[in-house]
């Protein structure tokens, strides 16, 4: 299979944000099919002293080789993908992800995460969300390197 070269990820409009979180009700409606939002989010909408700010996974792959039964793919479309039918539960993505945007719930086993389905963006009647292609060249960051060599 040919690798990706774009992928679809969220872009925050903060100043359209007006922190009623329908966004998450959404997601947690694809992911646990309950209105909850919250701890069942992929997204989240945190308050802070200047408005608000957004944090979910930002599709950089950089866990993709913590898994250690290879659950955690990129997709054709270059989303990161957790295959439910392969993953063991041992949150080593959890523990792994440098901005802490795989998930975990009380109610399975296995993690969750944002797939940029857009149903959050179809949900904020405010355009705060929305999902933009950008380049997997692009978000790439170097997670090791050598250490103590020039």
């Amino acid at each position: 299979m040919e690798k990706p070269k774009t992928v679809k990820i969220l872009k925050f409009h903060p100043e359209k944000c007006d922190g009623e979180k329908g966004c998450e009700i959404a997601c947690s409606q694809v992911h646990f099919k309950s209105d909850e939002g919250g701890s069942k989010s992929a997204i989240r909408i945190i308050k802070t002293k200047d408005g608000y700010k957004m944090h979910v996974c930002d599709q950089r792959g950089l866990c993709l080789d913590m898994c250690p039964v290879g659950a955690l793919t990129r997709k054709k479309n270059g989303v990161v993908w957790l295959d439910k039918n392969i993953c063991i539960g041992c949150q080593a993505c959890v523990g792994f992800c440098p901005i802490g945007a795989m998930r975990k719930s009380d109610v399975r086993i296995e993690p969750f995460k944002c797939i940029s389905c857009g149903a959050c963006v179809r949900a904020c009647p405010h355009g705060a969300l929305e999902l933009v292609e950008v380049d997997i060249d692009d978000i790439k960051k170097v997670v090791y390197h050598k250490q103590g060599v020039d």
